[in-house]
Protein backbone atom coordinates (compact mmCIF):
# COMPACT_ATOMS: atom_id res chain seq x y z
CA UNK A 1 0.00 0.00 0.00
CA UNK A 2 2.80 2.40 0.86
CA UNK A 3 4.35 1.98 -2.60
CA UNK A 4 1.44 3.65 -4.41
CA UNK A 5 2.15 7.17 -5.64
CA UNK A 6 0.45 9.72 -7.86
CA UNK A 7 2.40 9.57 -11.13
CA UNK A 8 2.03 12.26 -13.79
CA UNK A 9 4.82 11.35 -16.25
CA UNK A 10 4.50 8.16 -18.25
CA UNK A 11 6.45 6.18 -20.81
CA UNK A 12 4.60 5.79 -24.12
CA UNK A 13 4.72 1.98 -23.79
CA UNK A 14 1.37 0.28 -24.36
CA UNK A 15 -0.32 -1.53 -21.50
CA UNK A 16 -1.35 -5.10 -22.34
CA UNK A 17 -5.11 -5.47 -22.64
CA UNK A 18 -5.04 -8.40 -20.20
CA UNK A 19 -3.68 -6.11 -17.50
CA UNK A 20 -6.34 -3.50 -18.19
CA UNK A 21 -9.04 -6.18 -18.02
CA UNK A 22 -7.61 -7.38 -14.70
CA UNK A 23 -7.75 -3.83 -13.34
CA UNK A 24 -11.41 -3.46 -14.29
CA UNK A 25 -12.11 -6.91 -12.87
CA UNK A 26 -10.53 -5.84 -9.57
CA UNK A 27 -12.75 -2.75 -9.58
CA UNK A 28 -15.92 -4.78 -9.96
CA UNK A 29 -15.05 -6.75 -6.82
CA UNK A 30 -15.10 -3.59 -4.70
CA UNK A 31 -17.78 -3.48 -2.02
CA UNK A 32 -20.96 -1.60 -2.85
CA UNK A 33 -24.08 -0.76 -0.89
CA UNK A 34 -26.59 -3.53 -1.40
CA UNK A 35 -24.18 -5.09 -3.92
CA UNK A 36 -25.75 -2.78 -6.51
CA UNK A 37 -22.41 -2.09 -8.25
CA UNK A 38 -23.41 1.40 -9.44
CA UNK A 39 -20.47 2.01 -11.76
CA UNK A 40 -19.29 2.04 -15.33
CA UNK A 41 -15.67 2.17 -16.50
CA UNK A 42 -14.55 3.74 -19.76
CA UNK A 43 -11.08 2.65 -20.89
CA UNK A 44 -9.93 5.70 -22.85
CA UNK A 45 -7.20 4.84 -25.35
CA UNK A 46 -7.88 7.24 -28.22
CA UNK A 47 -5.68 10.34 -28.13
CA UNK A 48 -8.55 12.69 -28.99
CA UNK A 49 -10.61 11.30 -26.11
CA UNK A 50 -7.71 11.55 -23.67
CA UNK A 51 -7.30 15.18 -24.79
CA UNK A 52 -11.00 15.68 -24.01
CA UNK A 53 -10.36 14.37 -20.48
CA UNK A 54 -7.35 16.66 -20.02
CA UNK A 55 -9.25 19.72 -21.22
CA UNK A 56 -12.22 18.98 -18.96
CA UNK A 57 -9.78 18.44 -16.07
CA UNK A 58 -8.65 22.05 -16.07
CA UNK A 59 -5.93 21.35 -18.66
CA UNK A 60 -4.11 18.64 -16.73
CA UNK A 61 -2.12 17.58 -19.79
CA UNK A 62 -0.67 14.43 -18.27
CA UNK A 63 -4.09 12.83 -18.83
CA UNK A 64 -3.63 13.24 -22.58
CA UNK A 65 -0.04 12.00 -22.39
CA UNK A 66 -0.79 8.81 -20.42
CA UNK A 67 -1.21 5.80 -22.73
CA UNK A 68 -4.52 4.91 -21.05
CA UNK A 69 -7.03 6.70 -18.87
CA UNK A 70 -9.91 5.10 -17.07
CA UNK A 71 -12.98 7.27 -16.65
CA UNK A 72 -15.04 6.05 -13.71
CA UNK A 73 -18.71 6.92 -13.67
CA UNK A 74 -21.28 6.38 -10.96
CA UNK A 75 -24.82 5.31 -11.77
CA UNK A 76 -26.74 7.27 -9.12
CA UNK A 77 -30.12 5.94 -10.22
CA UNK A 78 -29.02 2.37 -9.55
CA UNK A 79 -28.21 3.28 -5.94
CA UNK A 80 -31.29 5.46 -5.57
CA UNK A 81 -33.54 2.60 -6.67
CA UNK A 82 -32.83 0.88 -3.37
CA UNK A 83 -31.64 3.65 -1.04
CA UNK A 84 -33.37 6.81 -2.29
CA UNK A 85 -31.61 10.15 -1.98
CA UNK A 86 -28.85 8.78 0.26
CA UNK A 87 -27.99 6.21 -2.39
CA UNK A 88 -28.02 8.85 -5.14
CA UNK A 89 -25.98 11.43 -3.23
CA UNK A 90 -23.60 9.31 -1.16
CA UNK A 91 -23.53 5.54 -1.60
CA UNK A 92 -22.83 5.53 -5.33
CA UNK A 93 -19.86 7.86 -4.71
CA UNK A 94 -18.50 5.73 -1.88
CA UNK A 95 -18.88 2.62 -4.02
CA UNK A 96 -17.04 4.05 -7.00
CA UNK A 97 -14.27 5.35 -4.72
CA UNK A 98 -13.73 1.81 -3.42
CA UNK A 99 -13.56 0.56 -7.02
CA UNK A 100 -11.00 3.24 -7.91
CA UNK A 101 -8.83 2.23 -4.95
CA UNK A 102 -8.86 -1.39 -6.13
CA UNK A 103 -7.60 -0.25 -9.54
CA UNK A 104 -4.85 1.89 -8.01
CA UNK A 105 -3.56 -0.84 -5.72
CA UNK A 106 -3.52 -3.55 -8.40
CA UNK A 107 -1.92 -1.20 -10.93
CA UNK A 108 0.89 -0.58 -8.46
CA UNK A 109 1.40 -4.34 -8.10
CA UNK A 110 1.78 -4.53 -11.91
CA UNK A 111 4.45 -1.81 -11.82
CA UNK A 112 2.13 0.77 -13.34
CA UNK A 113 1.82 4.37 -12.27
CA UNK A 114 -1.53 6.01 -11.70
CA UNK A 115 -2.97 9.38 -10.81
CA UNK A 116 -6.52 9.70 -9.49
CA UNK A 117 -8.01 12.95 -10.80
CA UNK A 118 -11.17 14.41 -9.35
CA UNK A 119 -10.74 18.04 -10.39
CA UNK A 120 -12.73 18.48 -13.59
CA UNK A 121 -15.71 20.25 -15.10
CA UNK A 122 -18.32 17.52 -14.91
CA UNK A 123 -20.64 19.03 -17.51
CA UNK A 124 -17.88 19.71 -20.01
CA UNK A 125 -16.65 16.15 -19.54
CA UNK A 126 -20.11 14.64 -20.03
CA UNK A 127 -20.53 16.68 -23.20
CA UNK A 128 -17.19 15.94 -24.84
CA UNK A 129 -17.32 12.23 -23.95
CA UNK A 130 -20.98 11.83 -24.89
CA UNK A 131 -21.85 10.16 -21.59
CA UNK A 132 -25.38 8.92 -20.96
CA UNK A 133 -27.56 11.04 -18.69
CA UNK A 134 -27.79 8.28 -16.08
CA UNK A 135 -24.02 8.27 -15.48
CA UNK A 136 -22.08 10.77 -13.39
CA UNK A 137 -18.31 11.03 -13.92
CA UNK A 138 -16.58 10.89 -10.56
CA UNK A 139 -12.94 10.06 -11.28
CA UNK A 140 -10.31 9.82 -13.98
CA UNK A 141 -7.30 7.57 -13.59
CA UNK A 142 -4.19 8.26 -15.67
CA UNK A 143 -2.44 4.94 -16.21
CA UNK A 144 0.95 3.96 -17.59
CA UNK A 145 4.48 2.88 -16.87
CA UNK A 146 6.23 5.63 -14.86
CA UNK A 147 8.71 7.69 -16.89
CA UNK A 148 10.75 8.45 -13.79
CA UNK A 149 11.30 6.52 -10.60
CA UNK A 150 9.63 8.33 -7.76
CA UNK A 151 11.73 7.57 -4.69
CA UNK A 152 10.21 10.15 -2.39
CA UNK A 153 7.65 9.01 0.10
CA UNK A 154 4.88 11.56 0.61
CA UNK A 155 4.24 12.79 4.12
CA UNK A 156 1.39 11.12 5.92
CA UNK A 157 -0.19 12.15 9.18
CA UNK A 158 0.78 9.91 12.07
CA UNK A 159 -1.55 7.24 13.40
CA UNK A 160 -1.91 9.16 16.67
CA UNK A 161 -3.32 12.10 14.72
CA UNK A 162 -5.93 10.16 12.77
CA UNK A 163 -6.98 7.30 15.07
CA UNK A 164 -8.99 7.29 18.28
CA UNK A 165 -10.06 4.22 20.21
CA UNK A 166 -13.39 4.74 21.95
Amino acid sequence: MAERRSIRRFKPDPIPREIIENLIDAARWAPSAGNLQPWHFYVVVRQDRRRCLANAALNQDFLAEAPVCILVCAEPGRSASHYGDRGRELYCLQDTAAAVQNILVLATAYGLGTCWVGAFDEYRLKSCMGLPEDQRPVAMIALGYPAVENQSRPNRRGLDEIRTYI
